[in-house]
């Protein structure tokens, strides 16, 4: 007797559910890499046996960014379902392509291709974005990762789906041809030789001694920053009392010092006080710093996130204002209907006003590119700093909210993976850890423990040039949406004409 519909179904979205939560347990803080191609390939085998693929792709979503995000249920359940609700159809939909051109002899070439188009869309739209989940930012510790330094997150995601998925084609069809065979060495010579390509520094320039200062907070969870002076008390304590070790001759001194952001939510240039307490460390320390600061923005409803040049000599100078504030979290989308209906919204008073310019500051003898926070994360906000000059990437970040949950190792494992990415060292300074050095190849050369204050120094080169990852990174995702695009009007003639709706 032939089973229902229903009961076929069931097995497949347990199995799509679980290959997304394979995908999941390969990033941190779970870190097992292996399961990502096993989490592919499931899915590819499911989609390729169904006859529809928009609830296998939605599961398989669910799977993935559930367990992924979950450091979000800090903010509310219901901000932890909703997106990953939102990033799921991305992955829906693009199993709708995949299973209407799952016929076609080339079908591995349009699964690599539009997981790499979809995984630009999902970090572009809406409201610029979430990329969250990027396959590259979960094989930090696996030589594929590599392409990156060649072709970006793109590179390397075309790189992994097209390898599993020649894999699967050749074991469903038993291919033992010489074609067939050729085809897998193929694939294993393509993983394979990812360990052969170069990482380091791109350009070498001269070195410089740069320290980073985790003050700590008092508060955690959504109240992490309850009291804002203590936070700065705190930053600014530990950097007189780490210039004070220098003057004793305890610890070198550094050419820069390095401040998380939200290092000060009281403005500096409003506020006399906390201006005397930064510059006093500033002086104390001798060097240049760049400070996070939350101040004032261009209108009474807006604030904004920016890194301050702080000088010794002259205070401060040169900023660099958040150009991605993050939506519900430092901006309210649809603020006049939305707070009718969600009283939380309340806790963001005033927008965070949107920068313009990429984050290239000379800060003493270097050209940092400064991004902060999630900003890490976005392709395009970090090839601009290295296109505009930035000879050391700093991250500053302030995710005190998220302390105890993964998304401080994501959001490291990311950072890592830029260094690789762009060839640059990467100093990662954060209110409340992990703050860290990372080396061009994407080593941890130094890191802070959580809830700890810490301060952390070393010695390190800076980059000159740019990799082929950051002068490719744009045109080869403009080219993965174009030829997704293309696949989606393939797949919608395909489709009419098996239902015999083409006409003529």
């Amino acid at each position: 007797m032939r089973r229902r519909p229903l009961t076929d179904a069931v097995p497949r979205l347990v199995g799509a559910l679980g290959c997304g939560l394979a995908v999941s347990l390969a990033f941190p803080p779970y870190d097992l890499p292996w399961l990502m191609p096993a989490g592919l390939a499931g899915l590819m085998v499911l989609v390729r046996h169904a006859s529809r693929g928009l609830a296998l792709g939605m599961i398989f979503g669910l799977g993935f960014m559930v367990p992924l995000l979950r450091w979000l249920t800090i903010i509310g359940v219901d901000a932890w379902f909703a997106l990953s609700v939102l990033e799921a159809v991305f992955f829906g939909a693009m199993t709708v392509l995949w299973r209407s051109l799952a016929h076609r002899r080339s079908w591995p070439v349009v699964y690599a291709v539009s997981w790499a188009g979809f995984e630009v869309l999902r970090g572009v739209i809406p409201f610029g974005g979430f990329p969250w989940g990027t396959l590259a930012f979960g094989l930090v510790d696996s030589p594929v990762v590599r392409y990156g330094r060649l072709g970006g997150t793109v590179l390397v995601s075309l790189v992994v789906v097209g390898a599993v998925a020649v894999a699967v084609d050749l074991v469903e069809r038993r291919d033992r041809s010489p074609i067939g065979i050729l085809m897998a060495l193929s694939a294993v010579a393509l993983v394979a030789v990812s360990a052969l390509l170069p990482v380091g520094i791109a350009g070498v320039g001269h070195s410089v001694r740069v320290a980073a200062i985790q003050g700590n907070v008092p508060g955690e969870g959504m109240d992490p920053f309850a009291e804002r002076r203590k936070v700065l008390d705190n930053h600014a304590e530990t950097t007189r009392a780490y210039a004070a070790q220098v003057t004793a001759g305890e610890r070198p001194a550094p050419d820069i010092v390095i401040w998380p952001e939200n290092s000060t939510d009281i403005d500096p240039y409003a506020d006399t006080s906390a201006y005397d307490e930064i510059d006093q460390a500033v002086r104390a320390i001798g060097v240049p710093t760049l400070v996070g600061a939350v101040v004032d923005g261009p209108t009474a409803t807006q604030v904004q996130n920016m890194g301050i040049v702080w000088d010794p000599t002259t205070g401060p100078g040169a900023q660099y204002i958040k150009r991605h504030p993050v939506p519900f979290g430092e901006y309210i989308p649809f603020r006049g209907l939305l707070t009718r209906f969600i009283s939380r919204l309340d806790q963001i008073p005033r927008d965070f006003a949107r920068g313009d310019r990429a984050g290239v500051l000379q800060l003493g003898p270097v050209k940092v590119g400064d991004v902060i926070c999630f900003e890490v994360a976005y392709d395009g906000l970090v090839r601009d700093v290295v296109n505009a000059g930035g000879q050391l990437l700093v991250v500053q970040t302030n995710n005190a909210t998220y302390t105890g949950t993964g998304q401080l190792e994501q959001q490291f494992a990311i950072s890592r993976y830029r260094a690789i990415e762009t060839g640059r060292t990467v100093v990662v300074a954060a209110t409340n850890g992990i703050s860290g050095v990372i080396s061009p190849s994407g080593r941890v050369v130094e890191r802070s423990q959580q809830r700890t204050r810490a301060v952390l120094e070393q010695t390190v080169t800076l980059g000159e040039d740019a990799t082929l990852g950051v002068r490719l990174g744009w045109w080869l995702e403009l080219l993965a949406v174009l030829a997704t695009a293309s696949l989606v009007v393939a797949g919608l003639l395909e489709r009419r004409r098996r239902t015999g709706t083409m006409g003529g």
